[in-house]
């Protein structure tokens, strides 16, 4: 298990070569720029309405680069209109401390219900899965797909345990099968499941498929990136 988690922090030029071709290869990164430029176009105004919302709100930067594992264990920064307060990291670390159950929460999935780091506005574009939207720049960059399984931290890949090489095969994606499952509704391993049996059962008609189900799962709010 460490030794996939180790992988994954490989600098790229050497797990590149560790690693086949993402699945779908040119039929699948093909459709994934035709996509996300679209995506960028049609949705540029509201991605101007939005970067203006989270600067106006409290003058902080508009965007956040997480770092995240990317196919074959590269690491980039995974683009987000900026949701959480500018030491995000602290304030954190100060609430898992004095909080037991949320501390709990957060070893087990990661995510937590009631996020001190989260502003108002963040708020509102995490239910709505607006924050996602500059991931199309990552989608056009390589780094992303449309469709994938959600890009994890280093400390999550060891979650995954052998599953890790079924996560790595695969560019991350903007949505996926277990956004449209569920979400937060079901367990972590589930999602390591979903992620594997996408994987496994890759194919162009899926990624639509997936594609057409998001807008619904996103207008219900079921759950939270």
């Amino acid at each position: 298990m460490r030794d996939i988690a180790k992988s994954a922090t490989a600098d790229f030029s050497q797990a590149d070569t560790d690693f086949p071709p993402p699945i779908g290869g040119l039929i699948k990164r093909s459709f994934d720029i035709v996509g996300s430029l679209v995506g960028l176009i049609a949705l540029s105004p509201l991605f101007i309405m939005v970067a203006l919302l989270v600067k106006f709100s409290d003058g902080g930067p508009i965007f956040y680069g997480h770092r995240r594992i990317g196919r074959g264990g590269r690491i980039f920064p995974c683009l987000k209109f900026r949701t959480m307060v500018p030491d995000g990291d602290k304030v954190l670390a100060a609430y898992l401390a004095t909080n037991t159950e949320a501390n709990a929460e957060w070893i087990a999935t990661r995510k937590l219900k009631n996020d001190p780091r989260v502003t108002r506005v963040g708020a509102v574009l995490r239910k709505l899965s607006l924050d996602e939207l500059p991931q199309i720049i990552n989608i056009l960059q390589g780094d992303m797909s449309l469709v994938g399984p959600r890009p994890v931290v280093r400390d999550e890949l060891e979650i995954y345990g052998s599953a890790a090489v079924y996560y790595l095969k695969s560019r991350p994606g903007l949505t996926g099968l277990w956004q449209v499952s569920g979400r937060n509704d079901v367990s972590y391993d589930s999602r390591v499941a979903f992620d594997r049996h996408y994987v496994e059962n890759w194919s162009l008609f899926g990624d639509v498929r997936i594609i057409i189900k998001t807008v619904p799962a996103v207008w219900m709010s079921r759950g939270s990136y």
